[in-house]
């Protein structure tokens, strides 16, 4: 509509441009200036056709240079109209034909000899006024380019009466405003009739998709890319912003019209990665880690329990704290708990309502100080990426929610959780989890699984990752804040960091060049994680250092080892008199060794006996308590080992303990451990 007006307003503009005469004849001659240009191109023929046979009547020649010349000017004629619609180039074709083949005649025969004075009185005048009548239908309606095959096509689809406006060409992108007929149809109508579209277009459904306008329920715009620009892997070019800050957007790939594709972290928070295996989903963390790992003011921590680190290796080193088994990884995730509040208090003692770049310096500015008489002078607290691949597995041994309150409570703590699942449904992330990661990289998936990872609307714009699978590995959907909504559903390929050899002496290449940029962790962080995960924590470079011994030993050695280490402990604590007792053995439901106390326990003195060995088992235990622990003492509670199992389950649902991967141990927190 607005193009029409434009149109129409242009129009009139022209009739009512100056003139010298007044009254009806101003107003006639005002009429007929825009139609006079094709009459004057008629009557500069007829002249041009008498001078040229005054010229060239006797010469011999002439007839083949004029001929020659005419079939030129009408093919040039014909190759200029390429970019205009089909009516158009024909009618400009033949009018040059016509008046071309006209002036040779006349030339050489003379304008006045045979039928040529009739041809030119009638054909002149009859092309003039086609000219004139094609004016007066573009001043009343603009012309569109295709406009019958388009609205065949948008007919064939669903979308009859549709207007197509202004179309916009780049290379490799179409760009079609819509407005859709008022009261028949709106966008939804249009995100329907996609795989359609794509259909009778003969593109892949993923080279089309729709921007609405968010200011009405029927107009928007088509963006099609015919020709998919991804194909080829673009290899990695290095970091974007070597040792600059977090705040600089992470650059790990480039979206099908060649613009980068970046992930501004500190908008986006907290991130949901999922692809199916072979979808290019490691790659991407690839790309992620490198830049992470060449800033100056973050630091990673990894739990990769599934895989013990095998896709990771060559960074190992480079992260501060690498969680290669169940253990490290319930550790880690239990630290990531107790550290947000530690973060916290930090940040506003130092007055930072959230954190941010200068909060990873040493605070020198008197602004930013926890002390009354001027600038603190201390340390700074890098942000923290804690990354969670393959992600399904902690989930299966720790619980669903276990990343709820991370995702809740970390925003203004400096804290970005990453979560990476092959799969994410509501059987295996909570709703509130994943509510709580505003950010997805979704690469190839089966079916209808993206649903869990892309907004409704991106998939309504014809964002379709099952269309991939894993047969386009790096190819992702990138939606977060701080990135533009319109490149949602703009297919990406994240870049590679090449075949196997290159990418060991990249990360080789990271992890030494880099090494004196990376932040060390800062004893705010450090203290609180070490209060809850123990030499799990403190001996975190060490166990790390070995992941390919520790994934080739059984796995129920680990478990072993810890019970009987666990075992060994407790029975340091017992009196000389019940040496003799096996601490790790199975106690019997009854019979004369497994009675109770005659004298009952109340319920309450029972929890405050087993809160009291906890307490004991926290100040020199190794970190985690395990129910068998307890047997020594379930005389001295006066329970049984039932009672005392679930009795730590609640102490675990109420936030004391925190649960591990394997059945019956918990971590002691802070609240018990420091009590």
């Amino acid at each position: 509509m607005a193009s029409n007006d434009a149109a129409q307003q242009q129009h009139e503009n022209r009739l009512n441009s100056g003139s010298g005469t007044a009254g009806l004849g101003a107003w006639l001659a005002h009429r007929a200036k825009p139609f006079t240009p094709a009459w004057i191109v008629t009557g500069a023929v007829g002249v041009a056709g008498a001078g040229a046979h005054q010229v060239w009547a006797d010469a011999p020649w002439a007839g083949v240079g004029l001929t020659l010349a005419s079939t030129a000017l009408t093919a040039a004629t014909w190759w200029a109209g390429k970019a205009t619609g089909p009516q158009r180039r024909l009618h400009s074709a033949i009018t040059v034909a016509a008046g071309s083949s006209w002036l040779t005649a006349a030339a050489l025969s003379g304008p006045m000899t045979g039928p040529l004075p009739d041809l030119y009185l009638m054909g002149g005048a009859t092309l003039a006024l086609t000219w004139n009548i094609r004016q007066v239908m573009r001043s009343s309606a603009p012309e569109t380019t295709g406009a019958d095959s388009d609205k065949g096509l948008l007919e064939k689809v669903g979308l009859a009466r549709t207007k197509l406006r202004d179309v916009k060409v780049e290379a490799n992108r179409v760009t079609v405003p819509y407005e859709l007929p008022g009261g028949e149809l709106t966008n939804d109508d249009v995100s329907k009739a996609l795989p359609r579209i794509a259909s009778a277009l003969d593109v892949p459904t993923t080279a089309i998709r729709v921007q609405h306008d968010p200011d009405s329920a029927r107009k928007g715009q088509f963006v099609i890319v015919p020709e998919d620009m991804l194909k080829e892997a673009t290899r990695w070019p290095g970091p974007f912003a070597p040792g600059q800050s977090i705040a600089v957007p992470l650059r790990i790939g480039v979206y099908d019209d060649g613009s980068d594709l970046v992930l501004p972290l500190l908008d986006a928070i907290h991130i949901l990665v999922m692809g199916m295996t072979g979808s290019g989903k490691t790659e991407g963390a690839l790309d992620v880690l490198f830049e992470l790992l060449t800033r100056d003011d973050v630091t990673v921590w990894l739990a990769d329990a599934a895989k013990a680190g095998q896709d990771f290796q060559p960074l190992l080193p480079a992260l501060d704290w690498a969680a290669l088994d169940t253990p490290s990884a319930g550790a880690m995730v239990a630290a990531v708990v107790a550290v947000i509040p530690a973060r916290t208090a930090w940040l506003r003692d130092h007055g930072y309502r959230a954190w941010e770049p200068a909060a990873a310096k040493m605070q020198n500015d008197p602004a930013h100080s926890c002390a009354e008489s001027g600038a603190c002078g201390c340390e700074g607290m890098p942000y923290l990426v804690a990354w969670m691949e393959e992600a399904a597995k902690l989930l299966r041994d720790l619980g669903d929610d276990v990343f709820t309150g991370i995702a809740q409570e970390a925003r203004s703590a400096g804290v970005s959780l990453v979560v990476s699942m092959q799969r994410a449904s509501g059987y295996q992330l909570s709703t509130d989890t994943r509510a709580s990661l505003p950010a997805a990289m979704c690469f190839g998936v089966r079916g209808d699984d993206a649903g869990f990872a892309l907004p409704e609307e991106v998939l309504e714009a014809g964002a379709n990752p099952a269309a991939w699978g894993n047969k386009r590995k790096g190819y992702v959907y990138l939606v977060s804040a701080g990135v533009e909504e319109d490149l949602y559903a703009n297919p990406a390929r994240t870049f590679w960091t090449g075949p196997s050899g290159e990418y060991e002496k990249a990360a080789a290449w990271i992890v030494r060049e880099f090494a004196g940029v990376r932040p060390e962790l800062g004893p705010v962080t450090s203290a609180a994680a070490e209060r809850v995960a123990g030499e799990l924590f403190t001996n975190r470079r060490a166990r790390a250092g070995a992941p390919l011994a520790a994934a080739a030993a059984p796995a129920p050695a680990p478990a072993v080892l810890d019970a009987q280490e666990s075992a060994r402990t407790v029975a340091a604590l017992v009196d000389s008199e019940d040496a003799d007792l096996d601490a790790t053995a199975e106690l019997p439901e009854g019979g004369p060794t497994g009675e109770l106390p005659n004298e009952p326990v109340s319920t309450e003195q029972a929890r405050e006996l087993l809160d009291e060995m906890i307490r004991m088992l926290a100040d020199v235990g190794p970190g985690t308590v395990a129910v068998r622990d307890l047997y020594p003492y379930l005389e001295q509670i006066g329970r049984d080992r039932s009672w005392v199992s679930k009795e730590m389950k609640r102490l675990s649902e109420n936030g004391l303990l925190a649960a591990t991967g394997e059945a019956g141990v918990y971590r002691l927190l802070p609240v018990l451990a420091g009590a």
